[in-house]
């Protein structure tokens, strides 16, 4: 299947996962040629014993994944499983030679049993490059991927919430240094989730108003903490950040998720989210490759719908050079937080370092 500037083809891996090609390039962008690769690898079945537990005392879900303890863990270069199958290397993941972007389902799935399902996103084949390197057709690739997979997972039985996110540094415990990323398909909504609709909903019974609307409302004519701003997409840092570098990026329209972007939001965020990034990485000082993770909220399927609003969450442990936030007593043990840095001193970071 053919969508605009990318092309969609569906494979099965030997132990029947699906994997799936995003080809933004020629020959199979036209369809001139077909990928046709095949898994040779002899894979023994998948042992997943996951289950989800509740915690009676918060009201929170916690997936116990057990399986997931002996997972590939920063292997070597010639042993990269999201690299393509070349001659001379063990076969990997990807049964192709080259790609532009493909996701695949998770060998060490948090979910299983037919609750929830777990994706990898390999944003491209280079190893050493990572999103923010990206130019903007690649990133537009990876945004119709989001969207893809964000429309198919939503129809999932039993799907609750589907968030696609990226993992990157060793700083943050990232298990493959390939640049990749991840979608869940959550079976539960999360307790980030179960708390905005809490005040989603307060909100709206007392405004009559969209909660999330009226905080990127606010920003804006604050501007005080405004990061970027453009036609369809601003950023801006929290009022109440919680890390010593964090920083939203919402759509101006009321979006529920990425599937229901227009062509023209898709095209901007390309631009806007690769500019974001970047300025990540000149965040610090002597810092090249900034560690951080980036979380897309969407609105939850079915129930509460109507209170979520799709918006990026982007923030880093990192709080200097060499050194990370860890989350101690007040942060682990009571969930209340600590920031050793104000959210309009970040602002003012982020807006220093836009590239001239």
């Amino acid at each position: 299947m053919s969508t605009g500037s990318v092309r969609r083809t569906s494979i099965r891996l030997a132990d029947g996962r699906e994997l799936i090609y995003f080809d933004d390039r020629e020959p199979y962008l036209s369809g001139t040629a077909i990928r046709t690769e095949a898994d040779i690898r002899e894979l023994p079945p998948m042992e997943t014993r996951s289950e989800i537990r509740l915690d009676v005392l918060t009201g929170e879900y916690v997936a116990i994944a057990a399986h997931r303890m002996n997972r590939t863990y920063l292997p070597p270069a010639n042993e990269n499983p999201l690299a393509p199958t070349v001659p001379g290397r063990p076969p990997t993941e990807i049964p192709a030679s080259d790609y532009d972007v493909v996701v695949f389902e998770n060998r060490f799935p948090t979910f299983s049993g037919g609750q929830g399902r777990c994706e990898v996103v390999c944003f491209t084949s280079d190893p050493d490059a990572s999103f923010a390197t990206l130019d903007p057709g690649r990133a537009r690739t990876i945004i119709e991927a989001w969207a893809d997979r964000t429309a198919e997972l939503s129809t999932l039985p039993g799907t609750r919430q589907v968030v696609p996110f990226e993992n990157r540094g060793e700083e943050i415990g990232v298990t493959l240094s390939h640049p990749h990323g991840q979608i869940y398909a959550y079976p539960f909504l999360p307790a980030r989730t179960q708390a905005l609709v809490r005040q989603a909903r307060a909100h709206r019974s007392a405004t009559g108003n969209s909660l999330l609307a009226d905080v990127l409302a606010t920003e804006r004519e604050q501007s005080v903490r405004m990061v970027l701003s453009g036609e369809h997409w601003s950023a801006y840092v929290p009022m109440a950040a919680r890390w010593p570098l964090e920083v939203h990026l919402a759509p101006h329209r009321d979006v529920a998720d990425l599937a229901e972007l227009t062509d023209s939001e898709r095209g901007e965020l390309a631009h806007v989210y690769l500019d974001l990034l970047r300025r990540i990485d000149r965040f610090f000082p002597g810092v090249d490759r900034t560690p951080y993770i980036a979380a897309w909220h969407q609105a939850p399927v079915g129930e509460y719908r109507e209170l979520g609003r799709l918006h990026l969450q982007l923030f880093s442990l990192m709080r200097a050079p060499g050194r990370m936030k860890f989350l101690a007593g007040s942060e682990s043990g009571m969930g209340a937080w600590i920031n050793d840095t104000t959210p309009e001193q970040i602002a003012h970071r982020l807006r220093d370092v836009a590239e001239n």
